[in-house]
């Protein structure tokens, strides 16, 4: 097999839009999605709340793979020191080669370059394998909704997750 090249991850600039907004979905899952089926006419991905600055995306021969988001989710100077990440994909080709691994770090990197002491997230409690890595990469569990969504039929956890920095 041969080994996948090493991935550039980057900020996004407002040219990757329409890949970055593809990717997310060509990998919407109701593993990690809450929302419905993006249906068209489907709305920018930019906008007021998510500016390309806020995106880490990663390229592997040139082509969008993944992107992580890094939000500030209380936009209050008492709460400046706290990131959350809203927003994780891997494309399906890349998974299990170490790109999701590469962009967490590339997400706790650049919170820490950022002024951030914490950093955040939310996973849905049967997404064992994006639960796994997160722990690897020194997330634990803070938190826990009880079958806070109703998903194709079956309760699902919402678990809050978070990381000094």
């Amino acid at each position: 097999m041969t080994p996948m090249p090493e991935p550039h991850i980057r900020l996004a600039t407002p040219a990757d839009e329409e890949p970055l907004a593809r990717l997310d979905r060509t990998t919407w899952s109701t593993l990690h999605a809450v929302t419905p089926r993006p249906e068209p006419p489907y709305p920018p991905l930019f906008d007021e709340r998510h500016h390309p600055g806020d995106f880490l995306v990663a390229e592997l021969d040139g082509h969008l793979a993944g992107y992580v988001r890094l939000a500030q989710m209380i936009p209050l100077p008492a709460h400046a020191h706290i990131l959350t990440i809203q927003g994780f994909v891997v494309a399906e080709e890349a998974r299990g080669r170490g790109l999701g691994r590469a962009l967490i770090r590339a997400a706790v990197a650049e919170a820490r370059a950022r002024g951030a002491r914490r950093l955040n997230l939310r996973v849905l409690g049967h997404n064992t394998p994006a639960r796994k890595l997160y722990e690897a990469e020194g997330f634990t569990v803070e938190g826990v909704s009880p079958d806070e969504f109703l998903l194709d039929g079956t309760y699902v956890d919402d678990i809050s997750m978070g990381r000094a920095l």
